[in-house]
């Protein structure tokens, strides 16, 4: 009971009201331990938290669909003898209307640049092209990455939580779990492209 007190209360925080008692609570609270089990933590992501509340309740729109990605990094000396980190993304997603769009983006970087790495490739490449919400998503920024290396199962995952700021001074976190960190990157990314969606369309 206090654990459906605890997540009633977490909704509201996210402007989501459910009855108490609601047999949908119960399935929210058996998500959310199904997910932590797998090496998730929504603590420091409410809006994954919620994203994934508003799905159980049926109260999620799609927005679009990933149907592939894919990054390559290449680490090499340039024209003028200089050691690079060469990054380039593409991403294709389904609209919510049946439409494909493909985004591409490529960068060469300073080996030492950390931040414009292959997460930052994917995240250009994501918000390049997603049609009628690309207005929407111009003032996304990643403001902070943060990496951990947990046991999710019987195996170590890596876990990414991602925090965002846009123009109205909104701030966001989204969680994103993978073996692999490029892709546990990619969830979190894509967390905050539908969260700042859904709370634009509020």
């Amino acid at each position: 009971q206090a654990g459906q007190s605890n997540l009633r209360q977490r909704l509201t925080e996210a402007g989501i009201e459910v009855p108490k008692g609601d047999r949908r609570l119960g399935r929210i609270l058996e998500r959310v331990k199904e997910r932590e089990d797998e090496g998730y933590a929504y603590d420091s992501a409410q809006a994954s938290f919620e994203l994934l509340a508003r799905a159980e309740l049926g109260q999620l729109p799609e927005f679009f669909e990933v149907e592939r990605y894919r990054v390559i990094s290449e680490r090499r000396r340039n024209a003028k003898g200089q050691v690079v980190v060469e990054s380039e993304a593409v991403v294709t997603v389904q609209l919510n209307d049946g439409s494909k769009r493909t985004g591409y983006f490529k960068n060469e970087h300073p080996q030492d640049m950390h931040d414009d790495g292959p997460v930052n490739a994917l995240w250009q490449a994501l918000k390049t092209d997603l049609g009628p919400y690309q207005d929407r998503i111009a003032d996304i920024r990643l403001t902070d990455f943060k990496v951990r290396i947990t046991n999710g199962g019987t195996e170590a995952v890596t876990r990414v939580i991602i925090d965002f700021q846009d123009d109205h001074a909104r701030r966001w976190s989204t969680v994103g779990v993978s073996p692999n960190i490029v892709d546990a990157s990619f969830e979190a990314l894509s967390d905050a492209i539908r969260w700042k969606l859904l709370r634009d369309e509020a």
